[in-house]
């Protein structure tokens, strides 16, 4: 992997993965043996200044910090839920935005990330989708989400025993299509899968995608992750029309690419399906999804609808989704009822747009 430099010419350490710390040490004059210890430091939240790592001699930080800096997230604002869902809205070194989304349940908290500014994918129904796709989100800044949410936790009073059980699941479901952002995205999972950081296990981590069958199949060969797809319509028809990718993927290739993807023992795909009024919530398409889905270990998430102003879709009668539900559960499929977490303040599913009027705390 190339290392990242700043405008500055300084090395992101927040870019890079710890064999590529080792290297950059070295490359100094310096041990590379410390580097375990740097990487596990930067992983912490809190520890944005090299001058402040107590356990390094001076002199390694000094010649350190001539070709090396320490990127940071800090929310420019916070909006919280009525459900306990916090939205968080960062401005990043270009004036960009983003937006990632805390969902505590009970003492576990999952976070959602975003992975671009914007979104290129077009989806009829993703607000995200409105903004156009601005450009990709470098490692760091999608590691340092991360970090930023969990500094929030600690600035809250939240405590765990170990930095590792702040976050206990992280989701790749937020603004942007993941696979379209595919070298970033595999360089972050390994920061922040790397057990001498924060060690998220493939159990706690999930990518979503709308669809680029191909980078399923590479995905499943360079990160060992949890799976979702943004399926949302069995009938390539039905889903050309709410989804442009399904020109490119159709529903068939997707789902080849699901089969062939490399799951561990007793792990399944989750599929995503928002039902929206009228368009893909009729029983014939619930029989239709049952069918395309044999052999396919998953798991189905219904997600009714969240109406937006600027959308031309409608949220189905509670019946409408209970009988579609009833299909895929006689058909043999675990099918759940997603409730909407966040909506009130934007934040559920395909309402990031990066353009958040919050509350500044």
């Amino acid at each position: 992997m190339q290392m990242t430099s700043s405008p500055d010419n300084k090395t992101d350490l927040k870019n890079i993965s710890l064999p590529e710390l080792a290297d950059l040490l070295e490359s100094l004059g310096l041990p590379g043996s410390r580097a375990r210890h740097i990487f596990a430091w930067l992983m912490r939240p809190g520890n944005h200044e090299l001058n402040r790592m107590e356990e390094l001699k001076k002199e390694i930080k000094d010649k350190l910090s001539t070709k090396a800096r320490i990127s940071t997230l800090t929310p420019a604002t916070v909006e919280e839920s009525r459900d306990g869902t916090r939205k968080y809205a960062f401005s990043l070194d270009d004036r960009s935005h983003i937006e990632s989304v805390l969902i505590p349940e009970g003492d576990r908290h999952t976070l959602c990330l975003s992975s671009q500014v914007g979104c290129a994918m077009a989806c009829t129904f993703c607000l995200t989708g409105t903004m156009g796709f601005k450009r990709n989100l470098q490692p760091s800044e999608i590691v340092n989400q991360v970090l930023a949410v969990m500094e929030d936790m600690v600035a809250r009073g939240i405590k765990r025993g170990t930095h590792r059980e702040f976050i206990n699941n992280l989701v790749f479901m937020g603004m942007g299509e993941p696979l379209a952002n595919y070298n970033n995205l595999i360089r972050a999972l390994t920061i922040l899968m790397t057990e001498e950081g924060l060690g998220f296990t493939e159990r706690r981590v999930t990518v979503s995608t709308c669809g680029i069958a191909p980078r399923i199949l590479t995905l499943g060969q360079d990160a060992r992750v949890n799976l979702a797809i943004s399926l949302h319509a069995a009938d390539d028809d039905v889903r050309n029309t709410i989804m442009p990718v399904n020109s490119s993927y159709g529903v068939d290739e997707l789902l080849a690419a699901c089969r062939g993807y490399p799951l561990a023992k007793k792990r399944i795909v989750l599929v995503e399906y928002i039902l929206l009024k009228d368009v893909n919530d009729s029983p014939d398409q619930a029989r239709l999804l049952a069918a395309k889905l044999v052999d396919l270990p998953c798991r189905i998430n219904l997600l009714p609808y969240n109406e937006c102003e600027d959308a031309p879709y409608s949220r189905p009668a509670e019946e409408t989704i209970l009988a579609f539900q009833k299909i895929l559960r006689d058909a043999g499929y675990t099918t759940l009822i997603r409730q909407s977490r966040g909506s009130d303040i934007s934040a559920a599913c395909g309402q990031l747009a990066g353009q958040s009027n919050l509350r500044r705390d």
